[in-house]
């Protein structure tokens, strides 16, 4: 069927959204794609905020629904609440909902285009075949080719067939994600094709065959560039990182942004918005990408920036034969700024004041605090009154590391914090105008300590504090994903730069140095080690973004430890007969420790955490085995 003039076209959207919050992503897609309709069925599943509510109606009827069934008995329920007899009067219904976001092009230009195709049913992208069924529930059993489920448009003479009413007077429920996909999504593009029925989709890019089965999410910049796509997925800044590299090198979300960000009209603070508040930091933060390699040497001027912004530096010096590479590592800072140092004796304080007598800086204020919380609380306490007057500031302290032996490991430790906070002159002034480029960017700190005892930080970032770290985020009203097996994007160290907007909820708390423990205090699982885990969640919960930042020649160290660690790692792995992908190398690393008894050297913990990852089902069992003889010791 053609269509020309007077279509009547019935849009039936889906939404939902945990929070029951409407993001303004939704009214921006709305307001276009209603230029297109002609009536328009918005279907919630779950709770809707009294805002979210009033939102939408403006584009819609709403019906409001028991979280049940996802996208699949959310649209049956709204063709049954609009009625068979009705939906007959119209043209074409497009089935549709809130996992795209867009439009880069208007939806007019797609709509224009499929009017003159002679087609029973289109839709925007298409999902190419794949010759397994990992969704178990497939009735083919592969998938086929298939039009994504995000958008598929139906025309009259597929309205009005018995077979389209039975396909859904028939729909069994829809217990999980692979029911969705594997009942409905990958088989009614194949179902209703082999009953007759044409059909297309508008992004035409089959040369991408084979290239990638999903090239909506693995090359979503190439088919909105090259192919007019007017939709992205809300998914690629949050996918399985596992599933990204085992088709890209990982560019994939970061080139879209990009893309989206200069070359488009898309405001992109929509997508930040709705990210930050609903998905896992570590997952952003990898796909997005986000990590600053800033210059270390040479001579940056920020002086445009320093004319209207207030920086500032906090820092806790407590050891004084420390005391001359301190005054080195503060002498790095711009003149303009203020300089708080804080120290918990009088003789201290004294000390500290005759070395930078002479100091630079427009500000200078040597704070004495109590010695509870040691440098957490230099900056929770000791500068509470004046840390929101700036727009960005470093937090540092001297360090030893005390119980590392020997202490040149420690050294090593305190060289990484250092060196990435408050690196050179020229380092902090590219971290003062990342800032001021990157206004979503909240936090900046070191990548984590990795080399000799540390070395486990990478897969252990908790350590004992996920428990006290979720006590303190639920006493702060924290509602951003925070969970056990997604590592917290933390400065461990305690030294980072953030912009104290960001922090704002954290302060609002107002801390008293009796809220911290007494001296002598824990090495770890303290709520010291809490505070400095919560720090990224507070900056997202805020709206904005955690990252890792390094100078350029730290980067290069950085890069070939963890190459060399990796290598070590492969030629043990690969050596065992095991590869060549990383999942499957883990897996069966995992699987052949467990069943050699290996597993002895895991922790409950940590097999709790492999045991909820989707992991075939033999090797579960071996993991089962191993925790219950290890629960009973």
């Amino acid at each position: 069927m053609i269509l020309t003039e007077n279509i009547k076209r019935l849009g039936i959207y889906f939404f939902f959204d945990k929070h029951g919050d409407v993001d303004d992503y939704i009214p921006y897609f709305l307001k276009d794609l209603n230029k297109s309709l002609d009536r328009t069925v918005i279907v919630v599943n779950g709770k809707l905020t009294d805002k979210g509510s009033h939102i939408l109606h403006q584009y819609g009827d709403v019906l409001v629904r028991e979280n049940k069934g996802f996208d699949v008995w959310a649209y049956k329920s709204a063709l049954e609440y609009v009625g068979w007899e009705t939906l007959k009067t119209y043209d074409e219904i497009v089935l549709l909902n809130s996992t795209i976001m867009g439009p880069i092009y208007s939806f007019k230009e797609t709509f224009d285009k499929m009017n003159c195709m002679d087609l029973d049913f289109w839709g925007l992208t298409k999902f190419f075949k794949y010759d397994a069924d990992p969704f178990g529930c497939i009735k083919y059993g592969y998938i086929p080719d298939h039009i994504q489920s995000h958008f598929i448009a139906i025309r009259k003479p597929m309205i009005n067939s018995e077979e389209f009413y039975q396909y859904w007077s028939k729909m069994p429920m829809i217990n999980s994600y692979s029911e969705a996909v594997g009942k409905h999504e990958a088989i009614f593009t194949k179902h209703f094709s082999d009953l007759g029925f044409k059909w297309d989709v508008s992004v035409q890019c089959d040369d991408l065959r084979e290239f990638t089965g999903y090239p909506l999410l693995m090359c979503p910049k190439l088919l909105i560039k090259q192919y007019r796509c007017p939709i992205f997925k809300k998914r690629s800044f949050f996918h399985n990182i596992d599933d990204y590299l085992d088709n890209t090198t990982g560019e994939q979300t970061s080139e879209l942004y990009d893309y989206l960000d200069n070359h488009t009209q898309y405001p992109v603070d929509y997508i930040w918005d709705t990210i930050l508040k609903s998905y896992p930091q570590a997952d952003i933060v990898k796909n997005m990408n986000l990590v600053y390699i800033l210059q270390k040497n040479g001579k940056k001027d920020i002086s445009h920036i320093l004319a209207t912004r207030k920086i500032a530096l906090v820092m806790h010096v407590y050891f004084m034969d420390l005391l001359d590479d301190t005054f080195e590592k503060v002498s790095v800072m711009p003149k303009e700024a203020h300089i708080y140092l804080t120290t918990n004796t009088r003789e201290k304080q004294i000390l500290i004041q005759e070395k930078f007598k002479h100091s630079k800086f427009a500000h200078l204020d040597v704070r004495l605090i109590e010695n509870r919380g040691r440098d957490v609380s230099s900056l929770l306490v000791g500068v509470k009154d004046v840390i929101m007057d700036y727009d960005y500031v470093c937090f540092a302290h001297d360090k030893k590391t005390a119980q590392v032996t020997p202490t040149i490991r420690g050294a090593g430790f305190a060289y990484k914090c250092f060196e990435n906070t408050l690196g050179s002159q020229r380092f902090v002034c590219e971290v003062i105008e990342t800032f001021e480029s990157n206004s979503r960017l909240g936090l900046l700190t070191p990548p984590e300590p990795n080399h000799a005892i540390f070395f486990p930080t990478l897969g252990a970032e908790w350590g004992p504090n996920y428990d006290i770290t979720k006590e303190l985020a639920k006493e702060l009203q924290l509602t951003v994903p925070i969970s056990s097996d997604k590592p917290p994007v933390a400065p461990f160290g305690t030294m980072f730069w953030f912009r104290p907007k960001a922090m704002k909820p954290l302060f609002d708390k107002d801390w008293e140095y009796t809220d911290f423990p007494e001296e002598p205090n824990k090495i770890d699982g303290t709520l010291l080690h809490a505070v400095e885990r919560i720090y990224p969640f507070i900056v997202q919960q805020s709206g904005y973004y955690p990252a890792i930042g390094m100078t350029d020649k730290f980067a290069a160290i950085e890069y070939g430890n963890l190459k060399h660690y990796l290598r070590g790692y492969n030629l043990g792995i690969l050596g065992a007969g095991v590869g060549p992908y990383y999942p499957k190398m883990r897996e069966e690393m995992c699987y052949r420790m467990a069943s050699k008894g290996g597993i002895v050297v895991f922790t409950k913990a940590l097999i709790k955490k492999v045991l909820r990852k989707v992991l075939p089902p033999k090797m579960k069992m071996h993991l089962r085995e191993f925790y219950g003889k290890m629960h009973n010791r």
